[in-house]
């Protein structure tokens, strides 16, 4: 594909179908940009099922490329996501952890292979649809450029957590327009464009699984090992479906509704939580109450750490969350081994699970964050 020369520069755009890559594709063209669509296939495996939705995704945002006046092709990065994102999740529950595909596909696929394939038609910068944003810090005597990851304006849409494992490199090759608008003001534009997709919900959970049950989806990849279901003081109350399915803090699915446990004087119970898996012995600790003791830490360790700055902040006060849809919390980064760290929080965090990110940021600024241990 032929891109021509303009003066502010060629720019390809990650279009989901969604909204949100939807009405970026239409800014960058308001702003001078040189735009070229790209819809990126990663999944094929039961495309064809109830649950997929890339037929019609690919539908929405080739008429919105028609609608906005710009090319656009689809490109398919299966292969590229099988090896790097979905081996990764397998082993990863396999081990009895809780994943997060979403970061290392913006790492490996949305930020590598589609970031290589833009750049092999001659642009310049990719964009995307997600709510953060890029700052450029000035050169000084003692280094060049730099780039920093900062949180979006929208403080409820922000999405740098899962964007903490970006690079300079890949910083620098990046725009995120959405990140100085408001979610509802994206809504308005694209409604006042009449985009085909205006009104399309936002897309939730895991790319490849989509709406259907979790655990059906996973049984067609992992075996199945049930074993007891005990509280903390030892007594059997249920059987599990395999470690694998369930992560810390769940509640529901669980399969113990029926067991009362610990009552208050009126007679309810407090709601069994999963807070803790034994992997050799195969057992699922459950606990009642959300605030027991057993789903709050302290502290954790974390593992492959991903600095955005290309090397490690300074030991010190910050703050971090160790799960997406978790409010800033106060914390002291220590000194720890090449490529490991450990927070220290000012007050408990609720259900630290291991497999998910922790993600370290100094006010509005994502300094990146690895893996919980």
């Amino acid at each position: 594909m032929t891109i021509p020369s303009v003066s502010k520069g060629r720019v390809v755009v990650g279009m989901s179908g969604g909204v949100d890559s939807s009405v970026t594709a239409w800014l960058l063209k308001e702003q001078g940009y040189q735009v070229i669509g790209l819809f990126m296939k990663n999944w094929e495996d039961d495309d064809d099922s109830e649950y997929c939705s890339a037929r019609q995704d690919w539908i929405d945002a080739a008429s919105v490329a028609d609608l906005v006046g710009i090319e656009i092709e689809a490109v398919n990065f299966a292969a590229e996501y099988k090896d790097r994102v979905f081996a990764d999740f397998l082993r990863e529950y396999s081990a009895g952890r809780t994943p997060n595909p979403d970061v290392l596909c913006n790492a490996e696929i949305k930020f590598k292979a589609f970031l290589d394939h833009a750049m092999s038609l001659g642009a310049e910068y990719i964009a995307t649809g997600h709510y953060a944003r890029v700052r450029e810090v000035s050169a000084t005597a003692h280094a060049g450029v730099r780039y920093e990851l900062l949180k979006a304006l929208d403080g409820t849409k922000d999405q740098s957590y899962f964007l903490h494992r970006l690079t300079q490199a890949q910083l620098s090759r990046t725009l995120f327009p959405l990140g100085e608008i408001p979610k509802t003001k994206v809504r308005q534009i694209a409604a006042q464009l009449k985009l085909p997709n205006a009104a399309k919900k936002d897309s939730t959970g895991i790319c490849f699984i989509g709406e259907r049950p979790f655990r059906e989806f996973l049984n067609r990849y992992l075996p199945a090992r049930p074993g007891p279901i005990k509280t903390p003081e030892g007594a059997l109350i249920g059987e599990h479906q395999g470690l694998s399915f369930y992560t810390l803090g769940q509640r529901k699915g669980l399969g113990v509704g029926g067991v009362k446990g610990r009552q208050r004087a009126d007679g309810t119970a407090d709601a069994w939580y999963t807070a803790r898996k034994d992997l050799a012995d195969n057992t699922l600790y459950v606990v009642q109450g959300h605030d027991h003791p057993w789903l709050l830490a302290n502290r954790l360790d974390a593992q492959d750490a991903s600095w955005i700055a290309g090397y490690a902040p300074t030991a010190g006060k910050y703050s971090a969350k160790a799960r997406y849809r978790q409010a800033d919390a106060a914390c002291r980064l220590l000194p720890s081994g090449e490529g490991t760290f450990s927070l220290d929080f000012e007050h408990p965090q609720w259900a630290v699970t291991p497999g998910q990110s922790a993600v370290l940021y100094d006010g509005d600024v994502c300094l990146g964050g690895g893996i919980i241990a």
